[in-house]
């Protein structure tokens, strides 16, 4: 187990970042709508099963050097570090796609 490994490092540090981007500068609400806890739980159960699929350890597709990472695996052979990296790959994609909305809508109510 390797906690300071590169991999724990950049998903911890991804994770604080993005959920310090929406809750200090974008603040689009996301955290607070059910259609991002839904888009979460989708985003899970898929990742679970191709995340499963491709770090198995009895014939892994991806390979990852257990220097970098902590070693922990859940379920099925994935690296925990993996979780962090979806929460964190989801929620900058919706927060900004939301935020570029939020800003959009005052220009289509100006071109009317």
């Amino acid at each position: 187990m390797n906690a300071f490994g590169a991999y724990p490092v950049a998903t911890i540090v991804t994770i604080i970042a993005v959920v310090l981007i929406e809750l200090l500068w974008l603040r689009t609400g996301v955290f607070r709508s059910v259609q991002y806890w839904v888009a979460m739980t989708i985003m899970l159960s898929f990742q679970v099963a191709v995340d499963g699929w491709l770090t198995k350890l009895s014939d892994p597709i991806v390979i990852y050097n257990p220097n970098t990472s902590l070693g922990l695996r859940f379920p099925w052979d994935i690296p925990v570090e993996d979780f962090g990296f979806g929460f964190a790959m989801l929620t900058i994609t919706i927060v900004v796609w939301k935020a570029l909305g939020r800003r959009a809508e005052p220009q289509e109510a100006n071109d009317d």
